[in-house]
């Protein structure tokens, strides 16, 4: 191809090419000509000529034409025009001999009537496309004649009002295109009705109309779109809805227009201020409702039709007003705060109304609300269960306020912080009263059965914690409302009328219905006891399925919707429960269900919704546009189902109610129950089949089975219907899959073979052809070479059959199904598939769009199955790579969207494969052209591509981006996402803000985070831009501005928001993502360098290149932010804010501020931070906004930011003002959430007062060692000092004052804790009632909160035990102000067994083991996932605890230290973080100390009774027992420790290669800090030992302490003493010093062994690295700690001398001033 790279064409080598190779050359000759040409070409300018217009005369394919007439074009604008006319002429003549048009192209398309009446004859029988293309001509042409200006001499085109654009789109949509012809025949019959597709292109005109007008235009003339789109619903057009079927599609397209426009195109403002407009509607019917039913006269009887006709127009407000507050979230709160609106009164006054459409959209309207705003769900079910028991005479209160009640239980699964758990004993009882009142009175009993299974059903979704406690009565109604026997059901059958059949019906598929969401939500009660209790009513249900068609027979058609609706609710249940239990049934079933599967009438219908679901989802990509995933699925839906279904609706099936929605859907569309019958009974069938396949094989015999189930699919492979010749050929290899056996296959792609070498019509080639494919797909290939031939031999014949499309769009596809999954066999046919699939590319007219995207897709095939063999160098790889190209490149001119979207995708994985072939500039400019596109599938594909590329090239792919906008000369993106502004970032974001497919914002946030990750160092300010633009530009919502002494908002909002902003009131949502935006960026720099968070090196730096930045250096935007995102109106944004705030805080406390040295540079927002968190402290806020506050106050006041106390009143004040909150006890609390988020809110005040408690008691302590170390210093430093201590019993003081109440609470929280971490073997012996801050009931719910908070009150709760040294009781112990006390000193006890009184002994006995036991059973096992903040906070505890004599006194001669040492020991071996070693060795050095003075302790009193039994481990023998013994424990422990971080102390490790002694290891700093604290330890381990026992753990001891000083002791570099060396020679000195080196018992072997150790040290090599100051120090401490037996020997004293003389001839001053120091010692 390289050869085609020429200005002219290279007719000699082209020549030589064969006739599909010349036409890929000719197309890359044109390319690259097309690149050249605005260079001067004048010289052979008329040679191109003569070749550019004789390829014209070879008829070449569309992409080769459109490149000749491009290059032609652009020829003679940049050269001589001297031939131009010629050319013309030559073209006419083509044109001419080949003319093709059609009559009515010369149609005038001047007068704006004829335009719009010819666009909506286009709608008439189109496709997808087509009206996609046609809605966007009308859409556009009307906006712009809206707007247009009138100039002289236009006379064709007038300016049109707004009201004449909406009656000429209303004509369209309820008269079609005659419409403008006044009054037909048919239309004054009123027979006429407009068919779907034009309806439907109309609606998707009304869209483009508005969208191309823009959303300020929308928000102001809003009143008036409004008035007409529902007015297309009204009962002024009844023609439009005469029937149920058009009145949903027509709602379909109202609803429709509405969530596009208002969802779509309005900013949260304008969003708020359209739900009030639609709630004005809904009034102003509400009221035409109310006159109506109020009188009775004749009159009022005419308008009851009126009526029945508002009922769409109110359906459609309400539903796009539910959808609206579920959009806008919390933000929608000051909506339904407005009384002068009335929302919630609006949506309930009109529940009562007498469509049971309009009352089921009420519902689910108050369904919205309440998913929007949780905080109204306990509110409105109250409401709606007090009006329900209220109006129980009236039956359309029953059905619609069961309706409301329902539906807001199915949104409590959206809601995280739930209901109260007493809600669903009420709905139950109100629930059983219904059923029980039902017989009562007539007139409602229909009713009344319904809603009280409708309530029951719905309360099943709230899940297992709430149901068990309604289970016995659920399944007593179960049992009672079915008959007992068959004869109870004969006797039925006999004495009841129609009526109480309808009832009797109604009421048993409510039982069913309850007992399927009974299945499908509380799985985790499915005992066998429970599903024993669920069968026996099942027969009866069955039997009674046999004899509806009986009953309907004797009691009339009346009964026929309540039977179908049984049969459907009966066969759901059979479906999800396990088949065993109605095994007995199957037989009845069977025979049901082949009826309602084998109804003629249903067929067409079936398969329209029926087939999709069954299909794999790539075929269907070969069934159109209307099958996949399309922004217009909503409205486009009815075009698939037929003429006699509409679509799915919520009056179909209310019981839908509580469910959740469909992907995509935004509210539930289920079927009508004759269709809903079918789909179940398919599934059901489906289920039954597999279970009696054995039985049914062993009646008819396999062969007999398998040949039937072949006749079925082979008739359905050769079907009509595409859709059922799709599901066919998937059920063709599922069968091949299921009997798994290879000749069985192989006969089936025989009989493919077959059909399809004899078959020549279109259907048999289309079915057999994908059928191949699918086996490929289930059966991997089928293994032989042969078969694979076979197949693409045939495949390659069908798609070059141009006579049929269709035949080459299914062969093609099919063909790209073997490439897939034929693997490496597949590579002999690469070459000529990619040759077939461009010529086809160059050669198939772009019309059949299915043919070119079968191609793209072969194409992404091939470049898969190739991989990372196209990075290759050879020739022939080189070939394929440029024809892989050179197909994307046809594929990208192509005009059809989802073929330029497969040409994406085969770009990307190009570039996946072989980066550096794809031209990165040319691939990023077509995904920011496409980047707004219209199709969905095409949007998705540009992000996907967009995803992968900045993972890789993230900072090139933004620059390209920004200079092809730069470059290019009109906007190719909407005004509103501009890249020449902010960036693809910045488009990006905006893109995210309007799109409303889920899985393409996903990926949009994916592919930001991924370029933040990249890039938001270097451009920081560019992004910090970007998030703050997103968070400002909904500014003014925020709720506080304080004004008392310092107005703290002010300062935030006081900077004038008038200028433009790019991002117009963003979404909620992308506000929420651009605050997580910020905390990544903090997270990026914090990586990224100390000077982001140190000001004076960052201005330093900033001083020296100016293009530096640093995130110090934008503080004050980061906090206003944080403050921005913390006091909106949204509560996700408000949790959002305040994580960002808590993470500033955290990462610039320490920042010293340079101007005012000793502060910081925080403090100066605290006004800001205050007013941050104000809000979130008042009594409306939610509890988990609240929780999420406790904890940024807590770091606020233990950073240290503040230290004025009356600064840090404050924000304390929020905080005592919670624990105020706190006393009042878990009953207390609001009624509005459920009872675990009270937990949830306490457990996090508590655990921020545990937090401020600790820092405040560790300053206190800081401060006191400083004091102690400044006692020998200057003035200065004890003033500097004074104020340190001040700020830290300032913090504490502040603390002091609530700790009595504190600790109680803290002793509480522990206690609940330590019995929910219980084993389930001992749930029995938990409180009935629950605990302090958890009821029994939630207690599931509560866990995770206790989880969240333990560590930090019980680390708290050890430093108040310890600081008070154990030896505080409260006088009133046991009664405290909560809610029901419980403290640890009642564990698990009722009242009548509690001793009246308990002992201080007793009483810190209990909090002890309180203490203990929670710690050392959190760190026998910490989770994997567990915290290292837990852990720490565990080990701090305990080294609190150990910290005073009581406690230590508890476990120093104890078993109890030994098991300890062991979990510590398991967890420096399976933890590997320093912070948590050095905590768990303290830890061991405070146990080792307990055992020191027990010993000490039991040696004393002994001596004073005179007896020398001996003490300490080891007694009379050395002996120690691994298990028992605390010596062992601690030397496993700290040899651990010291063999991790220097092996060469292994014996067994020193032989090792990879361990080479005598090269010195340089320790991190971590690594010297835990040999050093091992080394402690070590020294002190004989101090617990007997005589014997000491002499035999000495050897350990001192081969570990000198090894360490061996393997560590080297040179210093800066003259200090390296860490290891110092504890080293401390621990040296300590065992040298030990009382046992003297002990008359011990005395001759310590003296032996400690020569030893002398000799060690002298025998020292002489390396060149070694420290000889240490060795010799060493040494001096031998001399002067030992006893003198030790070093008076002959031979030692001279060796020891002869050490000194040498060092003495050094010549390093350092070494020479050391040695003498020790001299002089």
């Amino acid at each position: 191809m390289e050869l085609a790279h020429s200005l002219l064409l290279n007719e000699e080598e082209y020549n030589q090419l064969g006739e599909y190779q010349k036409s890929e050359f000719i197309f890359e000759w044109l390319r690259f000509l097309e690149k050249l040409l605005p260079a001067d070409i004048r010289e052979n300018q008329k040679k191109l000529v003569e070749q550019l217009t004789s390829l014209l005369n070879n008829a070449p394919g569309p992409p080769t034409r459109r490149l000749v007439a491009k290059n032609l074009a652009v020829l003679y604008s940049t050269g001589d025009t001297f031939s131009v006319y010629q050319t013309i002429e030559k073209c006419n003549e083509l044109i001419r001999s080949k003319d093709d048009s059609l009559s009515y192209l010369p149609t005038k398309l001047t007068d704006l009537d004829s335009v719009v009446t010819l666009c909506f004859k286009s709608f008439e029988g189109s496709n997808y496309d087509v009206r996609l293309a046609v809605s966007k001509l009308l859409g556009t042409i009307l906006a712009r004649a809206l707007t247009s200006k009138q100039t002289p001499g236009e006379h064709n085109f007038r300016r049109i009002s707004l009201e004449e654009v909406m009656e000429l789109l209303g004509t369209g949509f309820l008269r079609g295109s005659s419409g403008f012809l006044r009054a037909s025949g048919d239309m004054l019959k009123g027979t006429s009705s407009v068919s779907r597709d034009v309806r439907v292109g109309v609606t998707q005109a009304y869209v483009v109309f508005a969208s191309t007008l823009g959303g300020q235009w929308l928000e102001r003339n809003f009143s008036a779109f409004l008035s007409h789109i529902l007015d297309l619903v009204s009962q002024s057009h009844p023609k439009a809805i005469q029937s149920q079927m058009d009145a949903i599609g027509c709602r379909r397209c109202v609803s429709f227009i509405l969530r596009a426009t208002v969802g779509g195109l309005l900013g949260e403002k304008a969003q708020i201020a359209a739900a009030k407009e639609i709630c004005q509607a809904i009034w102003k019917l509400k009221k035409v409702v109310d006159a109506a039913m109020s009188d009775s006269n004749l009159e009022t009887r005419i308008m009851t039709a009126d009526v029945t006709a508002s009922q769409h127009v109110l359906v459609c407000a309400l539903q796009e007003l539910g959808s609206l507050i579920h959009g806008l979230g919390t933000t929608a709160a000051p909506l339904l705060q407005d009384s002068s609106t009335g929302v919630l009164e609006a949506v309930i006054s009109v529940i009562l109304h007498p469509s049971i459409s309009v009352r089921l959209t009420a519902a689910w309207c108050l369904r919205c609300i309440a998913v929007a705003l949780p905080s109204y769900v306990s509110l409105l079910l109250d409401r709606c269960i007090e009006r329900l028991s209220a109006l129980k005479s009236s039956p359309e209160a029953v059905t619609g306020y069961s309706f409301a009640v329902a539906a807001l239980l199915g949104a409590v699964k959206h809601c995280p912080l739930g209901i109260p758990h007493g809600k669903g004993k009420v709905i139950m009882t109100v629930a059983e009263e219904l059923l029980c009142s039902a017989s009562q009175n007539s007139r409602i009993s229909v009713q009344r059965t319904q809603a009280g299974w409708l309530l029951i059903a719905a309360l099943m979704t709230l899940g297992p914690a709430v149901v068990q406690h309604h289970l016995p009565r659920m399944l007593l109604l179960w049992k009672c409302v079915f008959p007992l026997s068959p004869k109870d059901l004969e006797t039925e059958k006999t004495r009841g009328d129609s009526f109480t059949w309808q009832v009797t019906l109604e009421g048993r598929a409510g039982a069913l219905c309850a007992i399927k969401s009974f299945v499908s939500h509380c799985a985790g009660l499915l005992t066998d006891e429970v599903v024993q209790r669920l069968l026996p009513p099942l027969p009866s249900a069955v039997d009674l399925l046999t004899q509806l068609s009986s009953i309907c027979k004797s009691y009339g058609n009346s009964l026929k919707t309540s039977s179908t609706v049984y049969r459907h609710k009966l066969y759901e249940l059979l479906a999800v429960l396990p088949p065993k239990t109605y095994e007995g049934s199957f037989c009845a079933v069977l025979k049901e269900l082949v009826a309602d599967l084998t109804i003629p009438d249903s067929q067409i219908d079936a398969s329209t919704f029926l087939l999709p679901s069954l299909c794999h989802e790539d075929d269907l990509l070969l069934l159109g546009p209307l099958l996949q995933e399309t922004d217009h699925r909503f409205i486009e839906e009815q075009l698939i189902l037929g003429n006699s279904v509409a679509g799915g609706s919520l009056e179909y099936d209310p019981y839908s109610i509580y469910e959740q929605v469909a992907k995509r859907d935004s509210i539930p569309k289920p079927l009508p129950p004759v269709l809903s019958v079918v789909s179940a009974a398919t599934r059901l069938f489906g289920v039954i089949f597999s279970h009696i396949g054995n039985e049914i094989q062993l009646l008819l015999g396999p062969e007999e089975v398998k040949r039937s189930a072949l006749t079925l699919v082979m008739g359905a492979l050769e079907s009509n219907n595409p859709l059922l010749r799709c599901a066919a050929a998937e059920c063709w290899a599922r069968l091949a899959q299921v009997v798994s056996d290879s000749a069985f296959a192989a006969g089936l792609a025989q009989v493919s073979f077959d059909k399809l070498k004899s078959a020549r019509d279109v259907v048999s080639r289309t079915g057999h052809s994908l059928a191949l494919g699918c086996l490929y797909r289930y059966l991997g290939g089928i293994g032989s070479t042969q078969h694979l031939n076979a197949c693409v031999g045939i495949l390659y014949t069908l798609s070059q059959d141009s006579t049929s499309p269709d035949v080459q769009a299914w062969a093609l596809h099919s063909l790209s199904l073997i490439v897939d999954l034929a693997g490496p066999l597949y590579h002999v046919h690469v070459e000529p598939t990619l040759s077939l699939i461009l010529m086809l590319l160059l050669t198939v007219p772009p019309t059949y769009t299915e043919v070119h995207q079968s191609l793209g897709r072969c194409l992404n095939a091939l470049i898969t199955t190739l991989g990372p063999e196209l990075q290759g160098s050879s020739a022939t790889v080189s070939a394929l790579r440029t024809s892989c190209l050179l197909g994307c490149a046809v594929m990208q001119d192509n005009p059809d969207c989802l073929v330029q979207a497969q040409a994406i995708s085969c770009l990307q994985q190009l570039h996946m494969f072989a980066p550096r072939h794809v031209n990165l500039s040319s691939l990023v400019s077509c995904l920011c052209v496409n980047l707004c596109s219209s199709y969905l599938l095409l949007r998705r594909a540009v992000v996907a591509c967009l995803r992968q590329l900045v993972q890789r090239e993230a900072a090139e792919v933004s620059e390209y981006a920004v200079a092809l906008v730069k470059e290019s000369r009109e906007d190719f993106t909407p005004v509103d996402i501009n890249i020449r502004e902010i960036g693809l970032e910045g488009a990006l974001l905006g893109l995210l803000d309007k799109e409303l497919d889920q899985r393409l914002c996903q990926d949009i946030k994916e592919t930001l985070s991924h370029m933040l990750t990249s890039m938001a160092v270097e451009k920081l300010s560019f992004w910090l831009k970007l998030c703050k633009d997103v968070l400002a530009a909904s500014a003014d919502t925020t709720q506080e501005e304080e004004t008392a002494k310092v107005d703290d908002a002010s300062i935030l909002t006081s900077e004038s928001d008038e200028r433009f902003h790019p991002f117009s009131n963003p979404r909620w949502s992308t506000r929420v993502f651009a605050a997580e935006c910020v905390c990544k960026i903090i997270n990026q720099c914090e990586n990224a360098g100390s000077a982001h968070f140190d000001i004076t090196l960052a201005q330093e730096r900033k001083q020296r290149d100016s293009r530096d930045d640093f995130l110090v250096l934008h503080l004050a935007d980061l906090i206003r932010m944080a403050f921005m995102a913390a006091t909106d109106h949204s509560d996700q944004l408000r949790l959002s804010g305040l994580q960002t705030l808590l993470i500033v805080v955290r990462k610039f406390a320490a920042v010293p501020e340079p101007e005012f040295p000793g502060h910081v540079i925080l403090e100066q927002y605290q006004a800001n931070v205050g007013a941050a968190l104000r809000p979130a402290f008042a009594p409306e806020t939610p509890p988990d906004v609240t929780a999420k506050a406790c904890q940024v106050c807590s770091a606020w006041i233990a950073s240290g930011v503040v230290s004025d106390p009356n600064d840090l009143r404050r924000v304390h004040q929020l905080l005592v003002s919670s624990l105020v909150k706190v006393q009042a006890g878990k009953e207390a609390q609001g009624q509005q959430y459920n009872e675990s988020t009270s937990t949830m809110e306490i457990l996090a005040v508590l655990k921020a007062w545990a937090e401020v408690y600790i820092v405040a008691v560790e300053k206190q302590k800081n401060a006191s060692d400083a004091q102690n170390h400044s006692l020998k210093n200057t003035k200065s430093v004890e003033e500097s000092y004074r104020d340190t201590s001040s700020s830290a019993s300032g913090l504490l003081d502040l603390v002091q004052a609530d700790l009595g109440t504190l600790s109680k609470l803290w002793l509480a929280a522990l206690q609940d804790f330590a019995l929910l971490i219980l084993p389930s073997e001992y749930a029995s012996q938990l409180p009935a009632e629950g605990g302090t801050f958890y009821t029994a009931e939630t207690i599931e719910n509560a866990r995770p909160h206790y989880y969240n908070s333990w560590a930090l009150i019980l680390y708290a709760t050890a430093l108040w035990l310890t600081t008070t040294g154990f030896i505080v009781v409260d006088p009133d112990e046991g009664v405290t102000n909560l809610s029901r006390p419980v403290t640890p000193t009642t564990m698990c006890q009722d009242s009548s067994t509690r001793p009246s009184v308990k002992s201080p002994e007793d009483v810190n006995t209990d909090r002890f083991h309180l203490i203990l036991g929670i710690s050392v059973e959190f760190l026998c096992s910490p989770r994997s996932d567990a915290a290292m903040e837990n852990i720490i906070a565990c080990l701090h505890a305990l080294q609190a605890l150990f910290d005073v004599p009581w406690p230590r006194s508890k476990i120093g001669g104890d078993q109890l230290g030994v098991e300890l040492l062991n979990v510590l020991h398991r967890l420096i071996l399976t933890r590997e973080s320093p912070d948590i070693q050095l905590a768990a060795l303290e830890v061991v050095r405070l146990i080792l100390f307990a055992a020191q003075e027990h010993v000490k302790e039991k040696r004393r009193s002994a001596e004073e009774k005179e007896t020398l039994p001996e003490f300490g481990e080891g007694k009379d023998t050395g002996g120690l027992v691994p298990g028992k013994s605390l010596v062992f424990a601690t030397l496993e422990l700290c040899v651990c420790i010291l063999v991790r971080q220097l092996p060469q102390l292994n014996p067994k490790l020193t032989c090792s290669p990879a361990v080479q002694s005598g090269k010195h290891l340089l320790l991190s700093e971590d690594g010297s800090r835990l040999v050093s604290a091992a080394l402690v330890i070590l020294s002190d381990v004989p101090a617990i030992c007997s005589p014997e026992g000491s002499v035999s753990v000495l050897p350990t001891i001192l081969y570990l302490i000198i090894g360490v000083l061996k393997e560590t002791a080297v040179k210093p570099q800066d003259g200090q003493l390296p860490l290891t060396v110092a504890a080293s020679l401390q621990a040296l000195k300590g065992l040298l010093s030990s009382p046992m080196a003297r002990a008359e018992k011990s005395r001759t072997a310590w003296t032996d062994l400690l020569r030893s150790a002398l000799v060690t040290v002298l025998d020292y090599g002489l390396q060149q690295q070694r420290d000889e100051v240490s060795l010799l120090t060493a040494i001096t401490v031998f001399i002067l700690s030992s006893s003198p037996e030790v070093t008076t020997i002959e031979c030692l004293q001279k060796h020891c001398i002869e050490k000194f003389k040498i060092t003495l001839d050094s010549k390093d001053p350092f070494v020479s001033t050391e040695l003498y120091t020790l001299i002089s010692t």
